[in-house]
Parts: structure tokens; sequence; C-alpha cells
């Protein structure tokens, strides 16, 4: 296991080019291993791609591509080496840019805060009295920063000492349980230039650091708040962004104290060695013996939010450190650059005006990366890490100036030495190290500076260095919105500006976050996580996709088995079954399509094909617009609503065992047929392989997803007779509400229902209601609102072929129990029965002889 930088190193103990070349080639092999996990599992979730040509980021053409993408901005101006405070993974051991601090990587911690006084010198046993929750960092502090807007007052402590605190923040003392008396009161302004001991002053790195200089009270301005802390800031340069900001405007010195693993270096004396981060006790210690706890006022355990590592979620550190940067807005004091020539309007303005040029969905998208863009601070793009993008910089150390180079023939004829141990392999290190170029400005042989780049460039030159020049731009991305307007989105747009000055990409989709059921984050630690594979076998990827398909993209993703069991229940299961009922039943009666067109007059057969075409019309709509959640909501009302709960309901004594050979049977089968052929080319980017078994098995054709996409025939749809249907519907929803308040079963006959409507009933429409709430009669009258009377009196005739329908359903559940085949005739033994409706039993069931006695079903 490779801990740091030093185990790197030494992977071939005593060679470092051999150790970073064994790494090197390590980190290749792992991106091939994962990236074939990678393809298996998009393949298994039915993703079409050219996976025989997937690009990566770390190929040869990206990383080329991206020198030419550094050399443009170079060439505009942009490109500049800055001196800052960053923050920085000490696991890691380089930078993190702001764009990488994103919100989830901060995480709720608890840590030791302290409260610790600095004598005012002069001062008659006064004391500043500051807070920080980084102890780490209290070495490093040159001043203490007050808001001049504020009052200030002067408070008795313990003993003698006198504090000095912001007037709202003496509260600290109730929480702290300490005693304060207020002996006087000032302005910032009066607090300003008062000059104070600091308890680490004997420390050879602070005493060479400081010389002269003397801690003193600036102005903070608006960095000082009245919300947390005692209202005066500690201020170290060499440990905080905006406290290296308060130093450069106040020429304050800048004390660097921990090295890029957070080691307080070797100038720090007894803390030399020692992790800063980790062991805050160090310094809280010191703070307790120097001069008898002079310095130390308090500890308090507190919870705040704490950037972490977005790669390893180790606790960030600042260090003051040499980083490269593309500039946003101008050229600044300490730009580098020796390109004068400039695009018209700043590298901000341009990538304003580009990302208003994309089509963000949902439209608060565009909102949140302008946000981004307005917001930002340069971009951080170098990292001190070993395997990724190589940056082409050669800067000579003994001028400063740096060459940018961008293509790799353009480093050949650069190139004065080392060019044969580059050639022939990747642009990555140690052998592009290798490569030596001349100075323009002094002549020197220049190496090439340690630097790799921010991943970030990898994944937004991708447009250049992977799509078609006749392709540019993508007409359509999609990706989770959380994290990618400061990452993707931002890459994607700011490459393209330089390269193009226009957008790489027409539209993009944004969607949530995938969580547990809960709608709780996951994670492996809390046990709540789901692997891809696992989950693919237990429910299968096309549920998986479903629920995917279905949520409304701005929201979140609840994850979990008892959510896809439904979803596979309510629609899945629901489409299966509508094809097993045709499959069953055309291949009992040996029903095969002849490929010719049968126009059906039946009325539910014209109902199910004009919303069929309704739905191809709305779900087409809808994905012209990148809607999948309104799609997969019209499908849903289809396959459930539609086909499974009316059409195929009504259609089984048409295509039953028993069943008559006919056009009327024919006409049902060629419908359904229709529809699942038609329907399931809809449904196949959407769920692509229950689509394609039961297409192929329809057809015989060789895939679904080698089919076009079905048309809309406005011959097909009728509006007039579907308004009618949603009619009918309605009436056999009262009429069945009043059935179940009456405590009569469907099965049971009635004889009449009267209607109520505001248009007359068609015969046809009453023959469909007749049959699915079992009466005898409709009468229909004309009226303003919608009315139905069920006739509930159940006279001898009606009750014995209830009796019947009921004995039938009994039979027809011990034949499956028996495992009968569906044209298999069975004798029955029955108590009683109604005579009357002997052969109606007979034909229903398939039953060749009726004896009396204790009821059986007996296979012949």
């Amino acid at each position: 296991v490779l801990k740091n930088k030093k185990d790197i190193e030494n992977l071939v103990p005593g060679d470092r080019f051999k150790s970073l070349e064994k790494f090197i080639n390590l980190c290749k092999e792992r991106v091939k291993k994962f990236s074939s996990i990678q393809t298996d599992q998009s393949k298994r979730l039915g993703y079409f791609m050219d996976w025989d040509h997937s690009y990566h980021t770390s190929s040869d053409k990206n990383n080329y591509s991206i020198w030419k993408f550094i050399k443009t901005v170079h060439e505009k101006g942009w490109l500049y080496k800055g001196h800052d405070s960053v923050p920085w993974c000490p696991r890691c051991g380089t930078a993190i840019s702001q764009h990488e601090i994103l919100t989830e990587e901060y995480k709720e911690l608890v840590h030791e805060s302290v409260y610790f006084k600095l004598p005012i010198k002069d001062g008659q046993n006064e004391f500043l009295l500051v807070w920080t929750t980084t102890p780490w960092t209290i070495p490093a502090n040159v001043a203490v920063a007050v808001n001049k807007k504020e009052k200030y007052v002067l408070v008795h402590g313990d003993g003698e000492e006198k504090l000095w605190v912001m007037k709202k923040r003496v509260v600290i003392f109730d929480d702290l349980k300490k005693p304060a008396k207020q002996i006087d009161e000032k302005s910032g302004v009066e607090l300003i230039g008062l000059e104070y001991d600091g308890p680490f002053d004997s420390l050879p790195l602070v005493k060479e650091t400081l010389g002269n200089y003397i801690h003193r009270v600036i102005d903070g301005e608006d960095v000082v708040t009245e919300t947390e802390g005692t209202g005066l800031l500690h201020v170290a340069p060499g440990a905080g962004e905006e406290d290296f900001k308060l130093a450069q405007k106040n020429k304050l010195p800048v004390i660097a104290t921990i090295e890029e693993d957070a080691l307080y270096v070797r100038e720090m004396g007894e803390f030399a060695g020692k992790n800063a981060k980790k062991h805050p006790e160090l310094i809280i210690d010191y703070l307790k013996q120097k001069d008898n706890g002079r310095f130390l006022f308090t500890t308090q355990r507190y919870k705040h939010r704490y950037p972490t590592c977005w790669r390893c979620k180790t606790e960030l550190v600042w260090r003051v450190v040499d980083e490269w940067y593309i500039a946003m807005d101008k050229k600044i004091a300490n730009c580098k650059s020796q390109m004068a020539n400039r695009s018209n309007g700043t590298f901000r303005e341009q990538m304003v005006d580009v990302a208003k040029k994309i089509t963000w969905m949902p439209g608060w998208g565009l909102d949140r990366e302008l946000d981004w863009l307005r917001n930002m601070h340069d971009w951080l793009i170098s990292k001190k890490r070993y395997w990724g993008l190589a940056l082409p910089i050669w800067e000579c150390h003994r001028c400063g100036d740096f060459k940018v180079v961008g293509s790799k023939e353009e480093l050949e004829k650069e190139a004065i030495g080392g060019w044969d141990v580059f050639n022939g392999n990747s642009p990555h290190r140690p052998w592009i190290d290798s490569v030596k170029v001349k100075c323009d400005g002094c002549g020197e042989v220049v190496s090439r500076i340690p630097d790799v780049g921010n991943p970030w460039l990898d994944a937004g030159i991708v447009p250049f260095s992977t799509m078609p020049e006749d392709w540019f731009s993508a007409d359509f991305i999609v990706e989770s919105f959380p994290g990618q307007f400061k990452n993707w989105f931002y890459s994607l747009i700011a490459m393209s500006t330089a390269l193009k000055g226009t957008n790489s990409f027409k539209r993009v989709l944004g969607f949530g976050s995938v969580r547990d059921e809960k709608g709780e984050e996951m994670h492996k630690s809390k046990g709540n996580s789901v692997e891809f594979n696992e989950a693919a076998d237990k429910i299968g990827v096309d549920v998986m996709r479903w629920l995917y398909l279905r949520t409304n993209p701005e929201h979140n993703v609840n994850f979990g088995y008892h959510v896809t069991d439904d979803i596979r229940r309510l629609f899945h299961l629901r489409l299966w079954n509508v094809y097993t009922f045709f499959v069953t039943y055309a291949n009992f009666h040996n029903w095969k399509p002849d490929g010719q067109s049968h126009k059906s007059a039946h009325i539910l057969d014209q109902w199910i094909l004009s919303r069929l075409h309704g739905n191809i019309k709305n779900i087409t709509k809808s994905i012209e617009i990148y809607d999948a959640a309104d799609a997969a909501a019209h499908a849903e009302v289809f396959i459930i609503n539609d086909l499974s709960n009316w059409y195929v309901r009504r259609i089984r004594d048409r295509v039953g065992p028993s069943a008559p050979a006919g056009t009327d049977r024919d006409h049902a089968f060629q419908t359904l047929w229709t529809v699942l052929t038609m329907y399931v080319r809809v449904l196949a980017p959407f769920v692509p392989f229950i689509t394609d078994e039961i297409y192929t098995n329809l057809t015989n054709e060789e895939s679904v997803h080698l089919t076009n996409w079905p048309h809309y025939d406005e011959a097909m749809y009728k509006d007039e007779l579907e308004m009618e249907m949603v009619i009918a519907q309605k009436l056999v929803e009262i009429a069945l509400a009043q059935r179940k308040q009456e405590g009569i079963k469907v099965r049971q006959p009635l004889a009449s229902l009267a209607t109520i409507t505001q248009k007359p009933l068609s015969e046809s429409i009453k023959e469909v209601i007749s049959a699915e709430i079992n009466v005898k009669k409709i009468t229909n009258e004309l009226g303003d609102a919608i009315s139905v009377t069920l006739n509930t009196t159940i006279t001898p005739e009606l009750k014995s072929e209830g009796n019947a329908r009921d004995i039938v359903r009994k039979i027809q559940e011990e034949r499956k129990k028996l495992g009968a085949r569906l044209d298999e005739h069975v004798d029955v033994v029955l108590e009683d029965w109604p005579k009357e409706f002997e052969e109606y039993i007979k034909k229903e069931a398939l039953v060749t002889s009726i004896i009396k006695g204790m009821f059986k079903v007996e296979r012949i």
C-alpha cells in the first residue's frame, strides 16, 4: 500500500526515475482495469456506445489537446504563476482548487477550539482575547483583525487580567461559564495599531520570519463578524486564504509553519516533524505551560462544517505555495505571462456569454452556473502529484521566463535534450521530465515544472480530443447537477470558450443524486450503499432504468429494493403479463399475424389503437424536449390503465379458450399484436431488455433496437371515442362502488343499470359497460351531470347465473392447481349446480362431465 509520495519515489529502491515509471505504469493498469469494469457495467445497464473506441482522459490525444488549450490561454495572456494561500490536502500532498471544494466535501466535525490571550505591549495586564478552531495555525499568527465599525469592551477576566472583546460577543463568557465585568469601551478604530506579544515568538522560524516586525492590530473590514468567536480575528497569513489577503493589503510577514504532509517544518523547534493537524494538543499543551499559562484562556469542543479532500476525505489545511493559474479577469501584479495579445473581454466575461447560449434543463441551472462564473476565483490548474496531465510549462529559474508548448511536434522542435528518453512514451512523468528546452529570455537550459494538471482539465477537453470536428457542438450532455457547475460544466465552457469562443454543447440535462430509500446519502460506512452488480442481479437493470427515468430530474432518486419492487410490480410485470396473455392464447388458437392490414370494427380495438397513437404522439413530444419523466408517466398510464386494466380485461372472452373462431377473435389478436409490437419500439430506449425479448419473439426480427421509431398516425386517433370511453370508465367506477357498498360481487349478474350523461351513449359503449359491471341492460338518459343507479334486486334466475359463475371460477382455480393445459378437458364432481347453466359451466371451464358428490376436479 502506497501511503505517501515517499513510498512512490521508492517503489524501486534508490532509483527515483524507475520508481515513478513503475508507478505511472501501475496507474495505467488501474485505468484499464476499472474502465473495463465500468464498460461491462455500462453494457449491462443498456448503454449503446462505441465501446471498442472508448476515450480515456489519460490518452495521448487527450493530453496533447490540453497542451493546445494551455498554450492558447497563455497566448491570450491568461496563464500565470501565483503565490497564494491555498487549501491543501496533506495526504495527497497537493493544492485543492476552489472548484474541487464542493458543498458535499464540507463535513460536520468537532474540533478543540482555543481561546487564547495576546498581551498588549505596555497594556498594564491587558490582553486581546482571540479564538480559533485550528490551534495548529497559532504559531503562524502575525496580527489580530478588528472591525472598525464595531464597539469593543475591556472586561475583567480571572484574576487581574483584562480582556478585549467585541461588545456584541461578550455573551461568550456566559457560554464558557467565565466571569466578565466590563470596565472600558472603545471603537474598533481605537484598537487598530496596538502591538502585542505572541506565544511562539521564541521559535527559530517565527523569530527569523518576523525580524523587526511586531505583532499588531489591523483593520479586518467585513471579514470580522459578530456571529462567532470574540470579534478579534486571528490572522495567520501562512495558514488561511482571507488571512493572506489581509497580509498582502497590510504588508504583513508570512510564517509558513508546515510541510506538504502537514508536518511542522524543521525550524519549528520542539514541534519539528510532528503532525500539525492531527495533534492540536501540541499547541494547547504549549500554551498551558508557556509563562505559567499566560497565553491560554480556555478550550472548548466546537462542532462546525470543515472542508475535506474530495479524493481521500482528509481534513484540509492551508499553505502558501506557488501554483499555476488561469486568470478570470485581468493580468495581476505578479503575473509572469509575456504574451500581450488579449481576446475581447475577460475570460470570465466570455464564459458568461457562452453559458447563456446553452439550453439548461431545468432552467435554473443557468442561474447556478452564472453565479459560479461571476464569483469564482482564478482557476488553479496545477497539482503537486505524479499521475496525470504533465503541464507543458518549462520555467526558467534564472530569469523567470517560461515557455508553454502546445503539441508534441512543437516540443520536438524545441527540445535540446532528453527527447530520446521521452520519444515512444506517453506524455506523462517521468519521461516528459527528461526533455530540456532553451529559455528564450536568457538561453538557460530549462526543465519542465514538476506539476501535473487539475483533473478537470482532462474532462473539459473531451469535445476536442474525442468528438469529430463536424459533430461540434454536441447536441446534448447529461450529468448530475450537484458539484458539476464548478467542475465539468465549468471546464467544458472554459475550454471551448478559449479554443473556439463558443459552447461545446447545445443543451444539458441535470439531475439530482441517488440516495437510499429513506432519502439519506449512501455510504459504505453507514451500510446503506447498494453495489451495482448486486442490484442488477436482484432487480434487473430495466427496473433500475425505469426508476431513474420516471423521477423528476430535479429531485433525488431514493433507491432501494422496496421501491424497485413496487415499480416492477406496477409496470414491468403488467407489461410482461399482457405479453404472456397474448402469447398464451395466440399459441392456443394457433394464431399468427399474416402481414395484412385488418381494420376492426370492434369499439375496444379502435379505442386501444387510438390510445396507442395518442400515446406515441405524447411520448415523442416529451422526449424531443428531453423530458423522460413525462414520457414515463404517459407510458405508465397506457400500460397500466389502458392496456392491462381495461383492454385486456375486456377481450378475454374474445380470445380465451372458449372463444369461437372467426373475424372478431382474429381482430382482437391482430390488435393486441399491433399494440405490443409498436409500443415496445416506443419503450425500447427506456427499458431495452424486456422490449427486445418481447419484440424479437413476436416478430422473429433481429432486434427492436434496429427498428425505426413508430410514427403517430392521425387517422387512427379518435378523439370522440376516447372521450366517450372516459365517460364509460367513470360510469363503471361509480357502479362498481355501488356494488361494493351493497356487498354484491361482480360475478353476480344484475338486471339493469340506469345512467344519466350529458351526451347519449352508443350501443357499443353500453355493451362495454354492461360486460364490465355484469348487468343485463343499460338505459341512458340525458342530463347535466353523470348519474348511475344500479338495480340491486337479485331474482332467482340471476342468483342461479351468479352461482354458475362462482362454480366456473372454482373449477378454473382447481385446473391451475392440477396444471391442466388450456385445451385440456376435465371431469367435475359438484355437490349442486344450476342445471339450466350446466352447458355454460362445461363450455367456460372445459368440463366433459359433471356428477353429483363432494367437489372435485379430475384430469381425464
